[in-house]
């Protein structure tokens, strides 16, 4: 797999599967990947080849930038990430680099968006695992969720949900972070960043 400009590319949102996560700060990239489903009209299916959701579609203007994706939600609990993720990019032929992994990151403030390839993983399992099974060299769209108040465990922190000074501007950070994923897709990483790292 060469990293040709026509390449498709893997969008993953990386959370927890089931109800009972589905508003906790660690499946932040679940809510971006399902807004952007909602964008290219599509809707999630079980995938054929890998514990997965996904679904395909293009992202971007018509045109060049108009690009082939597939958006994906691994269904093995977020410290299980990298099996699903490496048998979708390894079915769909999707070069590493065109990998995006949007996730939660304790160390960035609330609502602040980092964009970069590559790099370490944080603590973070679901990068970890990521990482540990096709290498480092991806994508990451990383949305701040800050620390834990107090004494707060960071495990217990980010399996609860948003709190409601968070929530009313929850909205507004996903869009943001869909919004930066386009703008990666179809302009490149250094456009990107330019645009969201706030």
């Amino acid at each position: 797999m060469t990293d040709d400009a026509n390449a498709p590319w893997l969008i993953v949102g990386l959370g927890n599967p089931g109800p009972e996560y589905a508003a906790n700060r660690h499946n932040i990239g679940f809510m971006v990947v399902d807004l952007l489903a909602e964008r290219i009209r599509g809707s999630f299916k079980r995938a054929q080849k890998a514990q997965a959701q996904v679904v395909e579609g293009r992202m971007g203007p018509p045109g060049p930038e108009n690009r082939r994706v597939i958006l994906a939600k691994p269904m093995s609990y977020m410290n299980l990430s990298g099996g699903p993720v490496t048998a979708l990019r390894d079915f769909y032929k999707v070069p590493t680099a065109h990998v995006v992994a949007i996730h939660d990151e304790l160390d960035i403030d609330y609502s602040v968006l980092r964009l970069k390839i590559g790099g370490g993983d944080n603590g973070h399992n679901g990068l970890k695992s990521m990482t540990k099974a096709m290498g480092a060299e991806y994508h990451r769209v990383r949305c701040g969720i800050g620390r834990p108040p107090g004494r707060m465990q960071v495990a217990d922190f980010v399996l609860k949900d948003f709190s409601s000074t968070e929530r009313k501007d929850l909205d507004w950070f996903v869009d943001r972070a869909a919004d930066s994923v386009e703008c990666l897709v179809a302009e490149g990483l250094e456009r990107a960043q330019s645009a969201y790292n706030s």
